[in-house]
């Protein structure tokens, strides 16, 4: 039980965020004993997936902003003499001004319930109702640490989970739901197949194009919907941990299929592979020798610093106009290829990003990137996976009370649940998001501007309908950001057939609202009613909307942090940058801090090469026996139909 764990760990961390996750695998797999627990009751933080209903359940929460309340008041006792404690924030400041739209009769699905739903289930009270959840879910498979009880979390893990205020008694729907739901996702993965529950709910409309509110409300669980929008560098940090950690064999990846690009008001897709470059029809022949010659000295820019020694000191883009590019070449290399400031990245910069756009190309596609199947949130997932795996306990909905410092020595003795259990440990990891005000007092923190979009049609449209885009729009006004675009198909599985799930981000000037709207009128149409022939015909329709503001905490120095303990450890939320390279320096940096003779995150052994002591082989078989990961997994095809690419540890070899 969650109110009864061990009281002692070796690390305790708090929070499931990608870089909270990736530590707390990491120890587990050298051998350390783990405590990973998180006040919410789904997985990933800010790093996580919601369904439809999930997400509309997390913007009502964010709306609302409660505090959580102790549920044990004698706790205090546990503190001695010699001890102070640093209480832990109860209310998540990271998510502000969160506003949602609807561009459809919202009244047609009052009455209109998810599809595969279960039916209500009587309110239980709150620690009832809380206990039985806790059972039925994801913590106890994790505290009981036995891997045939770990794989239950898969199908949980495989679909975005959903917040307890979604419905009432959602605790125990979650697990049965999203176990349905994942069978049918796994149907559909390969394009153009899986069309048995689709075609259920395709067969009343003959007009497949015109969605409503009440249909995305009723196909709500094909949605996984990211709080934070990003992709995979094929050759990126995070990509190169999942092949040596064998994590990649807990997710499936998606090619992102073209590059695009707005310029002169219109959207056309960017050749950046060879092939692309002279098959393209928008560029002259001249065009493609400059952009192909321009590509190559890119590549190897180290080995020719006469080229560009002289502009050091300028931006890329004052450099690329001294390389006899034309306009079009220079906005796409700018804006699409190296995707860096008009205004604020050096040369140098701007051809370090141009150098790893090219080294990632071809790996695994034409594109350098590869996106999650079922989004984003699956990835903190997989790495808590691997900690349960390791015998890592998982605790969600149980917040920590406060941090037990010692007041000789400065270093955290423990924490204290809100059961009132005080469980020591030697090394705690904490999300910025617990921390309390008067620890973050010189911290300046920015922000990032989110929006997310369903829409009926791509901004781009082509012979095929199954693309993962990713656009970047130079800034509309002088000073602005430049905002990233990522669009994605039902084929990722993150949005239901017929719709396009639309991310947008961009480092905050104002509001989310007022920063991301401009690119959006932009790009799509927000009328409601029907239009006249114009040109508005030609836009895609935004069907619901939601815009909302993130804290960006990265970046930010330890020592910005009053009164920290040595031995606390800050993990950061997500950041602005399209790759998670940051997230995992993060998780390794600190790892290391703590272990610095151990490895990170090595390749777990094979069960069939472990050799055990004669007296513990009838103990270890009989629980091998039952877990489905003491079986080799054949390893899936790099090349899936559908453009899905299975990242293998073979790729490693290269």
């Amino acid at each position: 039980m969650a109110d009864n764990l061990p009281s002692a760990f070796d690390v305790v961390v708090i929070g499931t965020g990608l870089p909270e996750s990736i530590v707390a695998a990491a120890c587990a797999r050298s051998g350390q004993s783990v405590l990973h627990v998180d006040s919410r009751n789904y997985y990933g933080g800010n790093w996580a997936s919601f369904s439809f209903s999930g997400l509309l359940s997390w913007i009502k929460e964010n709306k609302q902003k409660k505090d959580i309340s102790d549920e044990c008041e004698d706790w205090r006792k546990l503190i001695l003499e010699n001890e102070e404690v640093i209480y832990l924030s109860k209310k998540d400041e990271t998510i502000q001004h969160v506003e949602d739209f609807c561009f459809d009769d919202q009244d047609s699905a009052e009455d209109v319930e998810e599809a595969g739903a279960l039916p209500k289930l009587p309110v239980f009270g709150a620690s009832g109702a809380e206990g039985v959840a806790e059972e039925s879910e994801k913590e106890h498979p994790a505290m009981e640490s036995t891997l045939a009880e770990v794989e239950s979390q898969e199908a949980e893990q495989e679909t975005g989970t959903e917040p307890a205020s979604a419905t009432e008694g959602n605790d125990t729907e979650m697990s049965s739901e999203n176990e349905g739901s994942h069978s049918t996702a796994l149907a559909e993965s390969a394009p153009e197949s899986g069309k048995s529950e689709a075609a259920l709910s395709e067969i009343p409309s003959q007009e497949p194009r015109k969605i409503t509110y009440s249909q995305i409300v009723r196909e709500g669980r094909r949605f996984n919907i990211d709080l934070v929008s990003k992709l995979l560098y094929s050759r990126g940090l995070l990509i190169e941990l999942l092949i040596k950690s064998n994590v990649s064999r807990y997710a499936e990846f998606k090619n992102a299929t073209r590059i695009l690009a707005f310029r002169e008001g219109k959207v056309e897709q960017v050749p950046c592979s060879r092939a692309d470059v002279f098959n393209s029809k928008q560029l002259t022949m001249v065009e493609k020798r400059m952009l192909m010659k321009f590509l190559t000295f890119c590549l190897d820019y180290e080995q020719h610093p006469d080229e560009y020694q002289d502009y050091e000191n300028s931006t890329f883009a004052q450099f690329l106009r001294t390389r006899k590019l034309t306009p079009s070449l220079q906005h796409f290399i700018l804006h699409s290829i190296a995707m860096v400031s008009e205004t604020d990245c050096s040369t140098l910069e701007g051809l370090q990003a141009t150098k790893k756009f090219l080294q990632c190309l071809g790996r695994y596609g034409n594109t350098p990137f590869l996106f999650p199947l079922y989004g984003q949130g699956e990835i903190p997932q997989c790495f808590c996976r691997l900690c349960a795996v390791f015998g890592g306990i998982y605790c969600l909905r149980h917040s920590v009370q406060c941090l037990v410092v010692d007041k000789e020595s400065g270093r955290c003795k423990a924490v204290v649940d809100h059961f009132g259990q005080r469980i020591s440990a030697n090394y705690f990891i904490v999300e910025d998001s617990y921390l309390p005000e008067s620890i973050c007092t010189n911290v300046c923190y920015r922000q990032i501007s989110r929006a997310v979009l369903i829409t009926d049609q791509s901004v781009l449209n082509t012979d095929s309908e199954q693309q993962v885009s990713i656009l970047t729009v130079p800034p509309l006004d002088l000073g602005k950001p430049a905002v990233c675009v990522i669009e994605l198909c039902s084929s990722t599985m993150t949005c239901m057939k017929d719709t396009y799930l639309v991310h947008l981000t961009c480092p905050s000037t104002k509001t989310a609202r007022e920063d991301l709207e401009p690119v959006v009128q932009k790009l799509f149409s927000l009328n409601t009613e029907k239009e006249t022939e114009n040109e508005e015909l030609k836009k895609p329709r935004v069907l619901w909307a939601v815009y909302f503001n993130m804290r960006d905490s990265s970046g930010i120095d330890r020592s910005s942090y009053d009164g920290l303990p040595s031995n606390v450890y800050v993990c950061s939320g997500p950041d602005s940058a399209l790759g998670n390279d940051y997230a995992v320096k993060q998780a390794e940096t600190i790892f290391h801090d703590m272990f610095p003779a151990e490895e990170f995150c090595p390749t777990p052994p094979n069960p069939e090469d472990i050799i055990y002591d004669e007296d513990e082989i009838a103990p270890e078989e009989s629980e091998f026996s039952n877990s489905p990961e003491a079986k080799p997994e054949p390893s899936t095809e790099e090349g899936s139909s559908g453009d899905s690419a299975a990242v293998k540890k073979d790729e490693n070899k290269e």
